[in-house]
Order: structure tokens, then C-alpha cells, then sequence
């Protein structure tokens, strides 16, 4: 299994970026997708989750109304599209195959500060 986050950056307060999640090893399709993130000094949080098809999603209430989770099944990726970026949301993203995040990739690191 390999989960390989990227698109994190460097980015202002009110800014966005998009993460991307390519996955490979496993069949992409038959697993619900999650989006954690770990700020300095916090605990690990998920942010958000997608089901099979895209149709299902959930968001942690620090980024609902902010991010958005989406898959395209056909590229095997997942993504994270953030929005009205804060210095809160700073912390290294990564994105899991489980609802613990035990199974997950490497982390993109997204840091918002001006």
C-alpha cells in the first residue's frame, strides 16, 4: 500500500490550496478515504472522510464550510481542496486508507503565516 500526499505549501491567511493523495497497492475504489492532519505540539486529527463513491463525505467542525474531500476513483487520488486558509489549519496532512489512520502516506506539510 502506498499513500503519497502532495500540494501542501506555503500559503497566507484566506488563501487555498489543494492536496492530492495518490494511491497504489490496493483497489482504491472498494476503501472510504480519510484526510488527518498534526499540528506542532497537537494531537492527531481527522479532518475529513469520503465513502466508495464520493457521494458520502464528513467534515472535523474546525474546517467545515472550508475544505472539501473529493476522489476521482478512474486516477486512483483522493484530494483536500482548503480554503480561507488560517495559521490553525498549519500542520503536516497526510491521508489514510482506515478511520484510524494507522494505513497512511508520508504527510504534505501545509503551513499558513504571513
Amino acid at each position: 500500500v502506498q499513500l503519497q500526499a502532495s500540494g501542501g505549501g506555503l500559503v497566507q491567511p484566506g488563501g487555498s490550496l489543494r492536496l492530492s493523495c495518490a494511491a497504489s497497492g490496493f483497489t482504491f475504489s472498494n476503501y472510504w478515504m480519510y484526510w488527518f492532519r498534526q499540528a506542532p505540539g497537537k494531537g492527531f486529527e481527522r479532518v475529513s472522510t469520503i465513502n466508495f463513491s464520493g457521494g458520502s463525505t464528513s467534515y472535523a467542525d474546525s474546517v467545515k464550510g472550508r475544505f472539501t474531500i473529493s476522489r476521482d476513483n478512474a486516477k486512483n487520488t483522493l484530494y483536500l481542496q482548503m480554503n480561507s486558509l488560517n495559521p490553525e489549519d498549519t500542520a503536516l496532512y497526510y491521508c489514510a486508507r482506515d478511520f484510524g489512520g494507522t494505513t497512511r502516506g508520508q504527510g504534505t506539510q501545509v503551513t499558513v503565516s504571513s
